[in-house]
């Protein structure tokens, strides 16, 4: 890697670590290339993003960032997972390591506030926004149906009681 290409690379690692809500290190235990595109592919779906990246590099970009503490865990073959939706990329990192040995979490950062191994699992855990969206929308719509049922009742019921007297009347 020539100085361009490495001044290229704290640059985009940069532009990672000032926009990304949420920062997944991880450690690269000998993951294989169809393994690391795999988790790429899955990291993709969910909207997040997988880097192996030099941790020297790394640790030059990241200074003077909001995920400035998170260079001591920067040793070793380590990978950054990031992702704006704060589950995202937590949540599709933790459920690869637990089904592949070679990926191991070391911890994160949310903003300014660090997590160790608990605390990213804690956030995998979490809903991501699409299915609270989801879950916002259903509680929206939910009482409007109900307002709809109820509004429509009166009605039916007094054409069945209709239906009754004229069905008395004609027997």
């Amino acid at each position: 890697m020539d100085r361009a290409q490495k001044t290229e690379a704290v640059t985009e690692l940069n532009r990672t670590f000032t926009e990304a809500g949420v920062i997944v290190v991880t450690r690269n235990l000998g993951l294989t290339v169809a393994e690391s595109g795999e988790l790429r592919a899955k990291m993709r779906e969910a909207g997040a993003s997988f880097k192996v990246s030099k941790n020297k590099l790394a640790k030059i970009a990241i200074k003077d960032t909001q995920y400035d503490p998170l260079s001591d865990m920067l040793t070793g073959p380590t990978a950054l997972a990031w992702s704006d939706d704060p589950v995202a990329a937590p949540k599709v990192v933790a459920e690869f390591a637990k089904a592949n040995d070679r990926l191991e979490i070391i911890g994160g950062a949310m903003g300014e506030t660090v997590l160790d191994l608990d605390g990213v699992k804690a956030l995998a855990a979490l809903p991501s926004l699409d299915e609270l969206r989801g879950k916002i929308v259903g509680l929206l719509n939910a009482p409007a149906t109900k307002v709809a049922q109820l509004a429509n009742a009166p009605a039916s019921k007094l054409a069945r009681v209709f239906g009754a007297y004229g069905a008395s009347e004609a027997a």
